[in-house]
């Protein structure tokens, strides 16, 4: 895994999967509220007028020099959930992003949200 302040320092590089498909550009890191450890990246994908930023775990995640290659299939996360460029995650919207990958979704003892973004 990499430090929260590292993966920081890619906002801008491109998301690959693990074929090597450009999934788009990482705009920002979401850390998960109980570890604050990075959880999740938002990325930049579609065209010119129609962007917007979909959720991909960052679990496998790998950095390499000018990317970040991801555990998922470029397909998947495109069509993860997803915010407009100057949106902002809704905490009802929460579970969705975890349950499309497939993932438990908890918030946390007091019901806090269980996403940050950083």
């Amino acid at each position: 895994m990499f430090e929260a302040g590292d993966i920081r320092d890619w906002r801008g590089h491109d998301v690959v999967d693990r074929g090597g498909h450009k999934i788009g550009v990482l705009e920002s890191v979401y850390v998960d509220t109980a570890t604050d450890e990075p959880s999740f990246a938002t990325v930049t994908v579609g065209l010119l007028g129609r962007r917007r930023l979909v959720f991909v775990p960052l679990t496998g995640a790998t950095v390499n020099p000018g990317s970040l290659t991801v555990a998922h299939d470029k397909d998947l996360v495109k069509q993860a959930p997803s915010i407009d460029t100057d949106g902002e995650l809704l905490a009802t919207d929460e579970p969705a992003v975890f349950t499309h990958y497939g993932l438990e979704y908890t918030t946390g003892a007091g019901g806090e949200r269980r996403l940050a973004r950083r």
